[in-house]
């Protein structure tokens, strides 16, 4: 009996540490670790057999002898990488420190690469080997962005990371938690010069709102006066407002045209003191157009108050000149209206003294017995006396101070020489006989002689002196 209670409580004792053992050897997973159970394993779903079984969440039974197990810690591992000269697409090498957190994925397969690889690394070895994998990455990725996308499109720029070291990290097991760029430089100091181009441009902005603020108040101000002006004068006013505002386009236009030409100056030159000069240029240019807006303002004010001042006198002296010129264009049509008047009597006058001629010829020609040659005799005979006077008048002033003559009697049949002189002398002058000769008259023999058939001898001398 002693013997039987012995052996049943040896059993008892044996099952219970059997039970004991079988309980000690179920492996229960906590939620912030994985269970990888290794050795001897079953097929899986595949029909292979796998080197290892990943639990996360729950248990397994693991087998004395042929199988063992080994957790993975899911905690977090925060990795700083300090990546510095990294050449971008420009060609330009920047520093871009960040810090990545990184954990043993739960995923069905990705666990099972964590089970693979890095199931006996500490947590340290597996921070090393995610930084070299993180660096390569972060590297390959700036390689393909230029400094204006990596520095003001983060979201780009941290998606396209994200992409490429998870799809790396998931091959040994791990999954990308999160990624911060703590910030971005470049030895050139092109990504400061950009920040200091963003807050100038910021401040020209804010000063060009600022001054076109103040150019509306003042135009709006300008065409307050206009408007009240435009009553006495509005085509004037119209044509000042027309040139304000054509001007104010044509600065806005060439602002705008500025404006882009230094945008791409900028991006073309990586160089701060480059950046820095184009601010100063906006700022410049900003306060340029606050001048010339108040230019503007002062102009118009000057404009609205002179030029119709001006415009007034200018009317006055048009009006004035146009009164005199009207003066002036009536004198002159008076004047015209006289010499017209004058010009036409005296023809009147030369026409009735023609008529009266012709009728005078006609009665000398009917007198004539209706002979024109007749007539002209005695129109000729008429004028006898004054062509006999022309004919002495020709002779009338020749002065002869002294005349000596050697008189030889030498002249035909004994006449005088001097006579002879004489008689040659008034033969030079054009007979009246041959004047009525042309005229078809015949002069009575009593007043007139051929005087050419007489010529001196040639022993005659005659010497004139004249003085």
């Amino acid at each position: 009996m002693p013997e039987l209670i012995y052996i049943v409580g040896l059993i008892v004792i044996l099952l219970f540490g059997i039970i004991i053992f079988i309980l000690s050897r179920y492996r229960k997973c906590p939620s912030d670790k994985v269970l990888v159970v290794f050795g001897k394993l079953r097929k899986g779903r595949d029909g292979e057999f796998r080197s290892a079984k990943c639990i996360h969440g729950g248990g397994a039974f693991v087998i004395p002898v042929i199988q063992d197990y080994k957790y993975m810690d899911l905690t977090p591992i925060s990795i700083n990488v300090p990546l510095t000269n990294a050449l971008c697409r420009q060609n330009i090498r920047i520093n871009v420190p960040s810090s990545f957190t990184v954990g043993i994925s739960t995923e069905e397969g990705i666990m099972q690469n964590a089970a693979e690889r890095i199931a006996r690394l500490s947590s340290q070895e597996i921070q090393e080997l995610a930084k070299d994998i993180i660096f390569g990455q972060l590297r390959l990725v700036i390689a393909t962005m230029t400094i204006e996308e990596i520095n003001s499109d983060r979201d780009k720029f941290l998606a396209a990371v994200s992409a490429n070291v998870e799809s790396e990290l998931k091959k040994i097991g791990l999954t990308l938690i999160n990624v911060n760029v703590t910030d971005i430089t470049d030895e050139s100091g092109y990504i400061e010069a950009l920040g200091k181009e963003a807050a100038a441009r910021a401040i020209n902005d804010a000063k060009k709102s600022v001054a076109e603020r103040e150019r509306d108040g003042s135009i709006g101000e300008a065409n307050a006066r206009k408007d009240q002006r435009i009553q006495v004068a509005q085509a004037d006013a119209f044509a000042i407002e027309g040139e304000n505002e054509v001007k104010i386009k044509i600065a806005q236009s060439n602002a705008v045209r500025r404006q882009e030409e230094a945008e791409s100056l900028r991006q073309a030159i990586a160089a701060e003191k480059v950046a820095e000069a184009n601010a100063l240029k906006e700022a410049y240019m900003a306060e340029k157009e606050a001048e010339e807006t108040r230019a503007l303002k002062e102009k118009a004010t000057l404009e609205a108050d002179t030029i119709v001042k001006s415009e007034i006198e200018k009317k006055a002296l048009e009006i004035r000149a146009e009164a005199e010129a009207e003066q002036l264009r009536r004198r002159a049509k008076g004047e015209a209206d006289a010499i017209f008047a004058k010009l036409e009597a005296e023809a009147r006058g030369n026409k009735e003294i023609l008529m009266k001629q012709a009728e005078g010829l006609r009665e000398i020609v009917r007198a004539a017995g209706d002979n024109a040659n007749d007539a002209v005799k005695l129109i000729i005979a008429d004028k006898l006396e004054e062509l006999i006077k022309i004919q002495v008048e020709a002779i009338k002033n020749l002065k002869i101070d002294k005349v000596t003559v050697w008189d030889s009697m030498g002249g035909a049949k004994g006449s005088s020489t001097t006579s002879n002189f004489l008689s040659s002398l008034i033969s030079s002058v054009p007979p009246l006989n041959e004047l009525f000769k042309m005229a078809g008259m015949q002069l009575p023999e009593y007043l007139g002689v051929d005087m050419n058939d007489d010529k001196p001898d040639a022993e005659e001398a005659v010497i004139v002196e004249t003085e």
